[in-house]
């Protein structure tokens, strides 16, 4: 028996309990109680700024603060799990988070409540987030179990999302609203013992004990300077942070702004509610769906489609009358296709580059598609304000969906010629 193979079979041993199936469970339940909270946060505007007298910008610029910090802080969250493993990164992340919901709950004054709810919390998510969750499925799971793990994570933290809204409203109307997020930052403390099952080595460079053909013997060491190179010198890579960008604008523009816009056009907030319920849940059946066909079908066809598909959704709903029953509809067909770019995006990210820096890759993606997020809400704020109107950056989803699906059709769905190499 040769060396490399009697490390596999004995680290194998030493984590025997850690399954695929409790891999993936354990990181579903993390990224369920990562995005929840995160997702709710809109439904304390309104308490926060009545009892403290802020105008809803004040709360505005905290979560946009927040976006952009999640997605700053997420190379470098990947770069440290990549490095020292993920259980450290994970658990110092679900700690920020904790504290900042704990902290928000006294903010009384702008500051504070960017500091807590903005860095704080932002911080905290780049840490525990799902992007940290894909990342351990990549590293730790076998290759047939990836693609499907991808899909199921993405649809975890979509369902954290249908789950505490709700829930959120439940509280806050019978323990208050600071007694809620107190009850939310205690919730987070559950991810420290859930991140013991994803766990990954901080000397195992290019193999996990449940993925042994992760990392070929014959791949030589990288370091995190050589890994970025190569990554950003890649053009493939870098059409696919691209694209990116796109997907975070459209879902940034949508959920912040879309309740106003319905209002605007003589339908009520409720609708809006429902809407975005809507998008919720059909974006698990989307993020499962996508996760499937990831391993079954190029992956650049499937993000092309989805932008294309975003596209068109958007510019037959702004161009028809605005009903009850049409903007339901729209939130059907927008929720599948909602976090559907997430399994192929990282899938590529996988396939080009191999597991070694892949949480830090996929970060800088993450990073692209935040910014593209940041963007979305600002500039839909400052167009209505300038117009009275959400028309041009409802024009801007549109042609970025159509741009973003021409720039994912030429990605090369091929390892970098340095994996290629060893594995030949």
């Amino acid at each position: 028996m040769s060396a490399p193979t009697s490390a596999i079979e004995s680290t194998a041993r030493s984590v025997g309990w850690r399954t695929p199936l409790v891999v993936i469970v354990c990181g579903c339940t993390v990224a369920l109680l990562a995005f929840g909270p995160r997702s709710a946060l809109g439904f304390f505007l309104t308490p926060m700024s009545q009892q403290n007298g802020w105008g809803r910008d004040v709360f505005g610029l905290a979560l946009a603060i927040q976006n952009l910090l999640w997605g700053l802080g997420q190379p470098f969250a990947g770069a440290v799990a990549d490095r020292f493993g993920t259980v450290r990164v994970m658990s110092l992340g679900a700690l920020l988070y904790a504290a900042g919901l704990a902290l928000m709950s006294q903010a009384t004054t702008p500051g504070a409540l960017d500091l807590t709810a903005g860095v704080v919390i932002g911080f905290g998510l780049s840490g525990c987030s799902f992007n940290i969750v894909i990342s351990a499925f990549g590293k730790l799971l076998p290759p047939e179990w990836r693609a499907l793990s991808f899909g199921a994570g993405t649809a975890a933290g979509s369902f954290g999302q249908f789950l505490f809204s709700p829930l959120a409203v439940a509280l806050n109307q019978t323990i208050g609203w600071q007694n809620t997020l107190l009850a939310f930052a205690a919730a987070m403390l559950i991810i420290v013992p859930l991140s013991l099952a994803l766990a990954t080595s901080r000397t195992d460079t290019h193999a996990s004990p449940l993925s042994p053909a992760a990392g070929p013997a014959g791949v030589p060491a990288q370091s995190l300077r050589q890994a970025l190179v190569e990554a950003l010198g890649h053009r493939s890579y870098v059409l696919l942070v691209l694209g990116f960008f796109t997907c975070g604008f459209q879902l940034a523009f949508i959920t912040v702004h879309m309740p106003a816009y319905l209002i605007d056009r003589g339908l009520s907030a409720a609708v809006g509610g429902w809407t975005l319920a809507v998008i919720g849940l059909f974006n698990i059946v989307g993020s499962l769906g996508s996760g499937w066909l990831t391993s079954r079908f190029p992956k650049r066809y499937l993000l092309a489609a989805n932008y294309f598909g975003r596209a068109i959704a958007i510019a037959v709903f702004i161009s028809v009358p605005a009903t009850p029953a049409g903007t339901i509809l729209f939130g059907a067909v927008l929720g599948l296709l909602w976090l559907s770019t997430v399994p192929p995006t990282s899938s590529l990210v996988l396939l080009m580059f191999g597991t070694r820096w892949f949480a830090t890759l996929f970060g800088f993606a993450f990073f692209s598609h935040q910014v593209g997020g940041f963007l979305g809400v600002l500039i839909g704020g400052i167009a209505f304000e300038r117009t009275g109107s959400y028309d041009l950056v409802w024009w801007l989803s549109v042609l970025f969906g159509v741009l973003s699906g021409l720039i994912n059709l030429p990605i090369v769905e091929k390892p970098v010629a340095r994996l290629a190499a060893a594995r030949a």
